[in-house]
């Protein structure tokens, strides 16, 4: 699921919009990487040690919010599919199918996988990275001679860096609300394999990404292809040389985002019936067509201005999902002391018998009325962020969990669950 083009383009928006030089660009990936895959890792674990999914896990918080914002993040990346995929093969047909066309294909294509449920996608997620692979390595076999001609770019400000960060950590960090695992599952090796299928597909996919935006306003073709199709144009410009079968790979890696956006509509399908207890009654595949219905419009609109879109959406999931592992890692650690067995695990789906979150909605709500002001957007830009840059996300990550502990000590003199 992490192999596929999302972290290649994450890596463009470094050097290409962000203007970051390469050096420092890679080295922004790899120790956000390192740090930012943490809490995915070991919140991983919570559902070997509780059997619950980490989606239920968040109930003894939020209840029934941090399902509501899990699922506009799901929702945000699956757009991102299928403008990416789209803009692919919008550019492979040298614009006799626009990018709207393939936009559809996308959404239909993984709409189609989804419908076989986990049966279906298990096996196809078990396979269709290796052709990712193949379509990846072909692509910067033959456009890589290229990468070398990077732009000059002049030393990055602080604020210019801590904002790409922001845009790494919030690739990641959602990930720390979706990991599920079986109880028999030994818990070393469940943190040590969350953390390496995220961390080892990503790192490389993201550093190539930067050598891409680099170097692209120095090749004319890459240039022009990304004035054309946006990024899809860019890296089908990387394939010409290789004729007939060039196109080919191309189309390969437009696919490579149906293995992302299809899990992505199987964890909406989820999400939904976490919600509200009366979508429980109603089958997923409903779900699963009403948000290919909504995505393909919003897809469309976010296709004319990718790059802002892109940045906007993930340093977005960013605020809050830093605020979200602030409190559920105080709440785990300080509160219940590091010990699973302190949760009442048949107590998920009964809210008389769960904390009843206004400590959590309060640290969180409190934590983004400094986190505002240090926001740094296409839309909207903090007093505080035109001084700093956007440090958000370090703002709701610290203050969140300082917020936390003393709203939930009184949280626990009425309630001590």
């Amino acid at each position: 699921m992490s192999f596929n083009l999302l972290p290649i383009i994450t890596g463009i928006v470094g050097t290409l919009i962000f203007g970051i030089g390469l050096r420092n660009c890679c080295l922004l990936i790899l120790f956000f990487s390192l740090a930012c895959t943490l809490p995915a890792g070991y919140f991983s674990t919570f559902g070997s040690r509780t059997g619950l999914r980490q989606m239920l896990h968040g109930r003894y918080y939020l209840i029934s919010i941090i399902v509501a914002l899990n699922l506009c993040t799901i929702a945000g990346f699956g757009v991102i599919d299928c403008v990416l995929g789209g803009s692919i093969l919008s550019a492979v047909s040298d614009g006799k199918m626009d990018d709207t066309a393939g936009i559809v294909i996308i959404a239909l294509v993984s709409m189609v996988v989804c419908f076989g449920g986990i049966k279906a996608i298990h096996p196809y997620e078990h396979y269709s990275w290796i052709f990712a692979l193949l379509a990846i390595t072909i692509a910067t076999g033959v456009g890589g001679k290229h990468l070398s001609e990077q732009v000059m770019a002049p030393p990055a400000a602080a604020a210019t860096l801590v904002g790409f960060g922001g845009v790494v950590a919030g690739f990641l960090i959602p990930w720390a609300n979706s990991a599920y695992c079986h109880p028999s599952a030994p818990t070393l090796r469940t943190f040590a394999y969350t953390y390496t299928g995220l961390f080892v597909p990503t790192v490389p996919l993201m550093v190539l990404g930067a050598a891409i935006g680099g170097a692209t306003p120095n090749i004319p073709s890459w240039s022009e292809g990304y004035t054309n199709y946006s990024v899809g144009g860019v890296l089908q410009a990387m394939l010409p040389p290789a004729g007939g079968f060039g196109r080919f790979v191309a189309v390969l890696l437009s696919l490579t985002v149906v293995g992302n956006l299809t899990t992505a509509r199987y964890s909406i399908s989820l999400s939904f019936q976490l919600l509200l207890p009366i979508f429980g009654n109603i089958p997923r595949p409903v779900f699963t067509i009403i948000y290919t219905a909504i995505a393909i419009p919003v897809a469309i609109k976010a296709a004319k201005s990718f790059f802002s879109s892109l940045k906007s959406l993930i340093s977005l999931i960013a605020y809050w999902s830093a605020a979200f592992v602030a409190v559920v890692g105080v709440e785990h650690f300080v509160f219940r002391g590091g010990n699973c067995e302190r949760y009442e695990v048949d107590a998920w789906d009964k809210s008389d018998r769960l904390p009843t979150s206004l400590a959590a909605i309060g640290a969180m709500g409190l934590s983004f009325g400094l986190a505002v002001p240090c926001m740094s957007q296409v839309w909207y830009t903090g007093p505080l962020a035109e001084k700093t840059g956007d440090i958000g996300f370090e703002v709701a990550l610290v203050l969140a969990a300082v917020l936390y502990v003393p709203l939930r000590w009184v949280e626990l003199k009425f309630r001590a669950v």
